[in-house]
């Protein structure tokens, strides 16, 4: 009885070889093709851009804080002038003065100029505040102080724009040339000490102004008033 011969064995090493043979060689023309392309594409000249449709773009200016103004509404073209350098905005002292405070104040430092300073420093967080700079000068006698505060927006600023000395002083008076809601001055010529007040907001800036006469002189209410609207000027 013959024996059957098995059947041969299919192929399927050299198959699979082959195949793989065949993936590498698209893979290696595919990357040949490519780096010629990037090589021709080297040795060209570059071609230019065509020229915009418009050459100068028209940006918004740029719009000062108003009664609408909010954290939330500040964009890139609502920059203002005061959102600088603060204590550049201060007027300048007298020729010959001395000079006391010139500089930023903290928090706490501001907020001792206030009665009841624990509850103010408080306030002063809950309203947004930002920043403040003084500039506080002597001459003889007299000595004045200029604060400047900056809040986080138009609202904190009115919170602290009508603080007054105290309950007993009434409205105080009209500054000239700065609207009635915006700023008030009082004035108390007594002795032993003479002191004159003013507070006034512009914007997210609330200023205060205080004038000190140890000798208990007469203070001019009408020196005073041009002195607390040059500075509202500068702002």
């Amino acid at each position: 009885m013959e024996h059957e011969q098995p059947p041969p064995a299919a192929p399927r090493r050299r198959g699979r070889r082959t195949t793989a043979l065949i993936a590498a060689a698209l893979v290696l023309g595919a990357l040949a093709g490519t780096v010629t392309g990037y090589a021709i594409q080297y040795g060209r000249t570059p071609t230019p851009l065509p020229p915009l449709a418009q050459q100068k773009l028209d940006t918004p200016k740029a719009q000062p804080p108003n009664d609408a103004t909010t954290v939330k509404s500040v964009n890139a073209n609502r920059w203002h002038k005061t959102d600088g350098d603060l204590a550049a905005f201060l007027i300048d002292a007298p020729p010959g003065a001395k000079v006391e405070a010139d500089g930023y104040d903290t928090l706490d430092s501001f907020a001792t100029g206030f009665e009841g300073p624990e509850r103010v420093f408080r306030d002063l967080i809950f309203v947004g505040f930002r920043r403040a700079a003084s500039r506080s000068w002597a001459q003889g006698d007299v000595r004045v102080e200029v604060h400047l505060a900056q809040y986080s927006d138009y609202k904190g600023a009115d919170s602290f724009g009508h603080w007054r000395p105290g309950p007993s002083d009434g409205d105080g008076a009209a500054v000239p040339g700065i609207p009635a809601a915006a700023g008030r001055l009082w004035v108390r010529s007594t002795s032993p000490v003479s002191q004159a007040y003013a507070v006034a907001r512009r914007g997210d800036i609330v200023m205060y102004v205080l004038y000190h006469d140890d000798r208990g002189r007469e203070i001019a209410q009408g020196d005073f008033a041009q002195m607390v609207k040059r500075q509202w000027e500068r702002l």
